[in-house]
């Protein structure tokens, strides 16, 4: 058996259209005309409202009982997204993704399957309807694909995959990739990123629960609008801070915008680290709280929306007011985070919100901007840090800013809520790849460099308390054999992912 999906190699049709297609992306591009009532660029499909349910895409004007190669789409599953599929020829099919429930600004997120496919039977899919016209898929991205009998993920080769703004499709941009089926009895999947479903995330829990680990708690911490479980980690050794000292706390979040899958294998990844027996790990518990809530919109998950709640909230943008019934999860939070800004047993130090970027490589951070020079600098100490561990995290694209825009965010909210020795970021990552220093082309992520990003993230915290002489600046030679260990295993996989990217 192949370890990758086979591709067609022939001259694709979208090629064909290539020249007359950028002529009109440039005049467009020279008088931009945004949609009135959704205010991004293009038109909206906002008469798609449900996706697409074991739909039979077959031949104009055919009638008889569905053949081989009549392919057969399905959305109607958990994080599923796709809202409408027009036969254009036997070739060629256009999809549209299905808006955001209750908010026909994003159309981001894709992810469905294909059936009844023919062997060898070669096809260009052209998702026509993105709302955001920047995208990575310009630098090289492309999306992810697995099958029945290969259920693991695998990136389409960049080769085959082309982003234009299309005349055609009332301006919007277009996203179209080719691709060969080769085993008629497989059901294939594709998506925007790797997903990580509502679901996962409590297998993932039980699974942590079922370890009955004493540092570990799992808590409900609300529920969502359709009653799906808001679930709070907390991470700490209570034996050590039962003492006088005062404990510090790490608070955590992923998830806001549903689409940015990449944020849970992130947090995973980070979880992962601070409940093993790594002695990085063990000593942290010893001395901070971590408080993480993995999913925070898990309505927006469970329903494919890419950045909206069910209610088309952009939960990200109503930190300052959150309604506790149309916005019960983020309600909840803001409540927890207030309660232990005011508990004097507490020194809440770290609000971390963690996502993925759209148009940008690398992970990095967004903190806040302050009039006082010396929190500036403190500000940047942890990033600084962090990119010294994570070689995929770059400083440089790191920002400290006051947006106006983004006055509704858990970063400027908390930021400006407590007190100056806390930090507030947002920690974001590509749903792409990352470059590193000397690098000639970049590295395309998958779930398991996320997760180590993650890994990294935790690890920085001890660098950081110990340049705050929180914990002795005195190792034990076994922990930084581990450290080495832990280096030598990044570069493992980084050689091998070099290698994949090389093959493609």
């Amino acid at each position: 058996m192949g370890t990758s999906l086979p591709l067609p190699t022939a001259p694709l049709p979208w090629q064909q259209r290539e020249r007359v297609c950028a002529r009109m992306e440039r005049k467009m591009e020279e008088n931009p005309v945004k949609d009135a009532e959704t205010g991004n660029e293009g038109g909206g499909e906002e008469a798609l409202v449900g996706n697409v349910n074991k739909l039979t895409v077959s031949p104009p004007g055919y009638s008889g009982s569905p053949r081989k190669g009549h392919l057969v789409f399905d959305a109607c599953f958990e994080s599923g997204n796709l809202g409408r599929v027009d036969y254009i020829s036997e070739f060629e099919f256009d999809l549209f993704i299905r808006p955001d429930t209750c908010n026909p600004r994003f159309r981001v997120w894709f992810n469905f399957t294909v059936e009844n496919v023919r062997e060898t039977q070669r096809v260009i899919f052209n998702v026509v309807n993105f709302s955001k016209t920047k995208s990575l898929y310009r630098d090289g991205m492309s999306p992810v694909v697995k099958s029945t009998s290969r259920p693991r993920w695998q990136r389409l080769p960049a080769k085959n995959v082309y982003y234009y703004r299309c005349p055609d499709h009332r301006r919007n941009y277009v996203m179209s990739f080719a691709f060969c089926f080769d085993r008629e009895d497989d059901v294939y999947q594709f998506a925007y990123c790797y997903p990580y479903t509502y679901s996962r995330l409590q297998h993932y829990l039980a699974s942590l629960e079922h370890r009955n680990l004493p540092y570990l708690r799992r808590e409900q911490l609300g529920l969502s609008v359709q009653h799906r479980q808001l679930d709070l980690l907390t991470i700490t050794n209570c034996d050590q801070l039962s003492g006088g000292r005062e404990k510090k706390l790490v608070f955590l979040t992923a998830r806001v915008h549903p689409g940015e899958s990449p944020a849970s294998f992130v947090c995973q990844g980070l979880i992962d680290f601070l409940v093993s027996q790594h002695p990085v790990a063990q000593l942290l518990r010893d001395y901070v709280i971590f408080k993480i809530v993995p999913m925070l919109n898990p309505d927006g998950v469970y329903l494919g929306n890419y950045r909206s709640s069910l209610m088309g909230f952009d939960l990200n943008r109503h930190w300052q007011d959150p309604s506790p019934w149309a916005q019960p999860t983020l309600y909840a939070v803001k409540e927890l985070i207030v309660q232990m800004s005011q508990d004097p047993s507490v020194s809440l130090e770290f609000y971390i919100d963690v996502h993925a970027h759209s148009t940008m490589l690398n992970g990095f951070m967004y903190g806040n901007v302050f009039e006082d020079e010396e929190r500036v600098q403190r500000q940047a100490v942890f990033p600084r840090l962090l990119c010294h561990n994570a070689h995929d995290f770059s400083f440089s694209n790191t920002s400290f800013n006051r947006d106006v825009v983004k006055a509704g965010t858990g970063r400027r909210y908390l930021g400006g809520l407590l007190d100056d020795t806390s930090y507030c970021y947002t920690l974001e990552v590509s749903f792409y790849s990352y470059m590193t220093s000397g690098s000639t082309a970049p590295v395309a992520y998958t779930e398991e460099t996320y997760m180590r990003l993650g890994m990294n993230v935790a690890r920085t915290f001890l660098d950081y308390y110990k340049l705050n002489n929180v914990i002795a600046d005195h190792m034990p030679s076994h922990l930084e054999s581990s450290e080495v260990a832990t280096q030598s295993n990044s570069q493992a996989v980084d050689k091998e992912e070099r290698s994949q990217h090389a093959r493609h």
